[in-house]
């Protein structure tokens, strides 16, 4: 079963349970995920893409949360954060910045980078070995620690 058909099977489950804001959650998910089909070659969604729509709708919910932190507005926080807590469920478990280093170590000696000017080399391996389980911003901050960087 593609994330997509789980997607879709939670969404009927939230709707005889009556659980609004994961119904709600589910919704904006999945339709994230049928605009990504239509803007491609109108085929099948790929594994990468849906990951990458929920990628994308986690960041959109913790940028909100900031957001409303700062305005005051609380309960519409806790909303959010609700709907993160629902999104993380489908995305593959989250790595450590600890494990994440040590995958990164081993990126960095397999090409043999050595200084700033490799980290044009080092990032789309990093990224691509490390796509949904951290995000992009600590990579890229352990990738400049690692080759000498800020």
């Amino acid at each position: 079963m593609t994330l997509s058909q789980k997607i879709s099977e939670d969404m009927k489950l939230a709707m005889k349970s009556g659980d609004k804001l994961r119904l709600e959650t589910l919704r904006s998910i999945r339709a994230q995920m049928i605009e990504l089909t239509k803007r491609g070659t109108g085929s099948e969604i790929t594994p990468d893409e849906e990951i990458s729509a929920l990628l994308a709708a986690a960041k959109k919910r913790k940028e909100a949360i900031d957001l409303y932190r700062q305005a005051g507005r609380e309960e519409l926080a806790r909303q959010e954060e609700q709907e993160l807590a629902i999104i993380n469920t489908y995305l593959p478990k989250q790595m450590s910045k600890e494990e994440a280093e040590t995958v990164i170590d081993a990126i960095v000696s397999q090409l043999g980078a050595s200084s700033m000017k490799d980290i044009g080399k080092v990032m789309p391996v990093a990224m691509k070995e490390l796509k949904g389980k951290i995000d992009g911003k600590s990579v890229q901050e352990i990738v400049k620690r690692k080759l000498g960087g800020t």
